[in-house]
């Protein structure tokens, strides 16, 4: 499987994604630092909220082979910068998520991850596990 770093505003889904593709029990658990398992890095939401964490990221990008932009189409917020993808030498993926929510505006998601330089977009709701396999498919190959 594919390594990939998750990146993604706070509460984006990042660590309820990871703990959806490992089988796990689905909690809320904030991420103060970065947290690595098998194959995932999941990265706190204030790398990519301060431009400052910005060399953090790039810098830690080396070991993984997929970089997984992620963005909760229930907000109507976006903090994902114009261009974003470029600066990793990497493939960089966008994963919506939360796309069973009430509020849920996948198309708002797709258009900030597009304008991020983001290609490959994947819809995923943790919780019913709707998108997850073509997720791990792609990862798989």
């Amino acid at each position: 499987m594919k390594k990939m770093m998750l990146v993604g505003s706070t509460t984006s889904g990042k660590t309820t994604l990871t703990q959806a593709i490992y089988g796990q029990e689905l909690k809320y658990k904030k991420n103060q630092a970065m947290e690595y398992s098998d194959f995932i890095l999941d990265t706190p939401g204030e790398f990519i909220e301060n431009r400052r964490f910005y060399a953090a990221l790039m810098s830690s990008s080396v070991d993984y082979q997929v970089i997984a932009v992620v963005h909760d189409c229930s907000r109507k917020q976006n903090l994902i910068p114009p261009g974003f993808a470029s600066m990793f030498n990497r493939e960089v993926i966008g994963i919506i998520t939360k796309i069973d929510s009430e509020k849920a505006d996948p198309e708002f998601s797709r258009k900030a991850l597009k304008a991020a330089g983001i290609k490959t977009i994947f819809e995923i709701s943790a919780y019913s596990g709707n998108g997850l396999e073509s997720l791990k498919a792609w990862l798989e190959n």
